[in-house]
């Protein structure tokens, strides 16, 4: 199977402006994230940014970039423009979140490997909630899934509710799985998902995938044991970083 991968990044973030540009111990995150994917089954590896400093930043460190529009809404939308622009055809694109400098080769892979269900046209990763500040954290989106592991919905509430079971208990009485923001999808199906306006469902729980199922997109999720670390905030710059150095002094 022939896939790709693409790692939107944006210098304009609400949050933390300027972010793919931060270092970690010498190394932007941006270049982290891109060496990262290189490790995995993937053809090629490429960085979709709408900064001119960005695009200057991956060539010096001789990363694959192209310059995207400024008026994406989504990396969904940024990830298909940057496909379009590489005048290439593959089967499979992955969506790379830019801001997981810590991204492991076998979660990209265990979304390619869902793609060998001929029914797959979505996939992301899921993994089990471990900790009640986690399952009610509505930062962290949670899943349910059917009996073939397809996604049935996603929700920045705990889901499924569980009647009669005090919320101190839940965990221990259910499994509950959150959402790790990584995507594959069928290139033919990306460019149909640009194309479906924003939903009731994506709207109340502003999260896009909910638009995806609400058009009758198939998504299949393969469950992951490693955990992301996300760097949405200067704050979460000082844990990246803390994790980092653990890491090195291994």
């Amino acid at each position: 199977m022939k896939a790709v991968g693409i790692i939107p990044a944006r210098f304009a973030s609400t949050r933390y402006p300027g972010k793919p540009l931060v270092l970690l111990n010498g190394k932007s995150m941006i270049q982290r994230v891109y060496e990262q994917a290189q490790k995995a089954d993937l053809q090629e590896v490429v960085i979709a940014t709408d900064d001119e400093r960005i695009r200057q930043h991956v060539e010096d460190f001789g990363g694959k970039v192209v310059m995207t529009a400024t008026h994406h809404q989504s990396g969904t939308d940024r990830c298909h423009e940057a496909y379009s622009l590489l005048g290439q055809t593959y089967e499979v694109v992955v969506n790379i979140q830019g801001d997981e400098p810590f991204i492991q080769p076998e979660q990209i892979n265990r979304v390619l490997q869902c793609f060998a269900q001929p029914q797959a046209q979505i996939a992301t990763l899921i993994k089990a909630v471990q900790s009640t500040e986690e399952l009610f954290n509505p930062n962290s989106p949670k899943v349910v899934i059917g009996a073939q592991q397809q996604a049935l919905y996603f929700s920045r509430h705990p889901i499924p509710y569980l009647r009669g079971v005090e919320q101190p208990d839940w965990l221990s009485a259910h499994p509950f799985y959150k959402h790790i923001g990584i995507y594959g999808y069928r290139s033919t199906v990306l460019t149909e998902l640009t194309q479906l306006q924003p939903s009731s469902l994506e709207k109340a729980e502003s999260l896009e995938q909910l638009r995806w199922l609400e058009h009758g997109y198939r998504i299949v999720t393969a469950v992951t044991d490693l955990e992301t670390i996300g760097i949405d905030t200067p704050a979460d710059l000082e844990k990246a970083l803390a994790f980092l150095q653990g890491m090195e002094g291994r």
